[in-house]
């Protein structure tokens, strides 16, 4: 019970926490729900039965639906402390991960068009982790994030830094394909409900992993990792940061397939040499000199 309890309390404020970072300034709660969380937790989890009996204790997240003014958005929380998990225990708590969104039908239209879900690829060891938007249509078919065209694209600048999908992690922002009623063909940006309903997903997951640079590839990608709407543009080559992990914007791989100027190859190759560069990554002249004009 008292692992239940507190798993179960834990991602209650994870998911608060998101909602509070991203401008969520009050959440509707019935009245039966803030009576039952003034009561006592069970005897089996007196660690988390002393302040859920207190109000004045209970942790900020858990106190939204009572403000009465605007409460600032805080910064990007921390991943948990304590001792890191063994490879085992990791890999076993991210084997129940992708169980659980493989199971997901938390989005109704999704789950009534998806074919599967695109948990993640790769390394869950890897301290080098590219998040995307969301599936499409060739991840969906495959149930693998990046698989397509861009995604192609995304395993050669991969391979360029002297890596491979298999010593990296890559995931999305959206688990499954949004949905496109009436279309035949083509993708949608994922709704901002969407992106909030899946992301305690891509949290556990870099909470799990706990990187030590993430690429986001991409707007939305950012959007979703960031809460700033800023523009990739912008954005694009300035370090930011998530939960204590350095990000990295950056454009999405789909962007140079369009735009195949040499000059908008060089600023994403650009932002991969800093990733390289942070993680101290061997970097060879070859590679520095990729994408640059002959002098």
């Amino acid at each position: 019970m008292q692992g239940d309890y507190a798993q179960l309390l834990d991602a209650t404020i994870r998911h608060l926490e998101y909602l509070k970072a991203h401008g969520t300034k009050f959440v509707p709660v019935q009245t039966a729900t803030l009576q039952a969380l003034g009561k006592p937790a069970p005897r089996s989890a007196p660690a988390v039965s002393s302040s859920a009996s207190h109000p004045a204790s209970k942790p900020a997240s858990l106190r939204l639906a009572r403000a009465s003014s605007p409460v600032p958005a805080p910064t990007q929380p921390p991943p948990p402390a304590g001792v890191p998990l063994s490879r085992e225990a990791k890999e076993q708590a991210m084997a129940d991960l992708r169980a659980r969104a493989l199971a997901c039908v938390k989005c109704p239209n999704l789950v009534a068009a998806r074919r599967h879900v695109v948990f993640g690829v790769g390394d869950i060891h890897s301290p080098l982790m590219f998040v995307g938007e969301a599936p499409g249509a060739d991840e969906d078919e495959q149930g693998e994030p990046f698989v397509g065209k861009a995604g192609q694209l995304l395993t050669r600048i991969i391979q360029t830094m002297g890596l491979s999908r298999e010593t990296v992690y890559i995931a999305n922002i959206l688990k499954c394909r949004p949905d496109t009623p009436g279309q035949s063909a083509g993708n949608r940006k994922p709704t901002p409900a969407e992106m909030q309903t899946c992301s305690p997903y891509l949290l556990a997951q870099i909470d799990l992993i706990r990187p030590r640079v993430i690429v986001a590839l991409g707007a939305t990608a950012v959007e979703g990792l960031l809460a700033d709407k800023t523009g990739i543009m912008k954005l694009r080559g300035h370090w930011r940061e998530f939960r204590g992990v350095p990000v990295m914007p950056t454009f999405h791989p789909a962007y140079l397939l369009r735009n195949q100027s040499l000059a908008e190859k060089r600023k994403v190759w650009e932002d991969m040499l800093a990733v390289m560069e942070r993680l101290a990554l061997p970097i060879s002249a070859k590679q520095r000199g990729y994408f640059l004009k002959p002098a």
